[in-house]
């Protein structure tokens, strides 16, 4: 059985996870034990907006902005966090369009499930 290290060779395409962002790319140089340099070619997950340990909390001290990696930026990334890709490379533009419409539209959704819940609606 091949190590995690052994596929992960330089140009290899793969789909990695970046704090709470994921994007797909190619391993830029040889990986550590523990992370691998990855350069960004799209965005599959927006990374999420404000402070990580209050979840959806708006009223925090620092509301935590949070921009998705730019195309060609290399992040090291925890290894296992990292998996081949072989699909095709969405180009980079239309892909952190999507993903950015994708979180928007999630909490869109949200905000009118809370609005038809009791305490939403107004009910007491």
């Amino acid at each position: 059985m091949q190590s995690q290290e052994q596929t992960l060779a330089v140009g290899t395409r793969v789909r990695a996870a970046y704090k709470t962002g994921e994007y797909i790319g190619e391993i830029a140089e040889a990986p550590s034990a523990v992370k691998a340099a990855v350069r960004i070619l799209a965005v599959v997950k927006h990374p999420t907006q404000g402070d990580l340990h209050n979840p959806m909390d708006p009223d925090v001290g620092f509301f935590h902005q949070r921009r998705a990696l730019a195309k060609g930026e290399i992040a090291l990334m925890p290894l296992e966090t990292i998996r081949p890709y072989h699909g095709e490379v969405p180009d980079y533009e239309e892909s952190l369009r999507q993903a950015l419409y994708f979180e928007l539209e999630r909490m869109d959704r949200m905000a009118r499930w809370a609005a038809q819940s009791p305490a939403g609606a107004g009910a007491a």
